[in-house]
């Protein structure tokens, strides 16, 4: 695909493009449009290249999903080391007051069933924490994922279905997610 198609059919998607990216994003309009304009400049600059296995779409939105997931990551880990730095600043100072260490019961509670379900979807399965991960965190269908999986949407729904009664059994939870 030469400059000229290749820029005639990001023209052609992009609506949809914004949308995934809003999809991946957490619906943070902001940061859709930094995920969107950085995954233009990589296929422009050729960094990731089209090879025709799927539609374009297809593999534009695979594109998409990966940055989004990359600029997520960055972000977090952003704010972990500045979180880091600013609460070693304070304990330097002086500045924290004893109690300030400890945090509310709800929030401990929170934080427990947060890294509980984190390990968890750490145990499933690749594919099955993939399809898991786009329903339930970026709102697709699992037709959708499917799609940008590139698996068939049989496979997609057999990995879904094992993914959440995996992930009921790693939880401890009975009742059906």
């Amino acid at each position: 695909m030469d400059d000229v198609e290749l820029k005639r059919e990001l023209e052609r998607a992009h609506a949809d493009c914004f949308g995934w990216a809003m999809a991946c994003c957490g619906r943070d309009r902001d940061d859709a449009e930094e995920v969107l304009q950085t995954v233009y400049l990589t296929v422009l600059d050729g960094r990731a290249r089209y090879d025709g296995r799927s539609s374009f779409r297809t593999w534009l939105f695979g594109v998409i999903r990966l940055t989004a997931v990359s600029e997520r990551r960055k972000a977090w880990l952003r704010g972990l080391l500045l979180e880091r730095e600013a609460g070693r600043g304070k304990r330097e100072a002086g500045i924290l007051a004893p109690n300030s260490f400890a945090a509310p019961d709800s929030e401990v509670e929170h934080e427990s069933r947060r890294d509980g379900l984190r390990h968890a979807l750490g145990q499933l399965a690749k594919r099955q924490r993939e399809v898991l991960q786009l329903v339930f965190y970026h709102d697709l269908t699992v037709d959708e994922a499917a799609n940008v999986m590139r698996v068939s949407v049989g496979s997609a729904r057999t990995h879904y279905a094992r993914g959440k009664a995996r992930l009921a059994t790693l939880l401890g939870n009975s009742r059906e997610l």
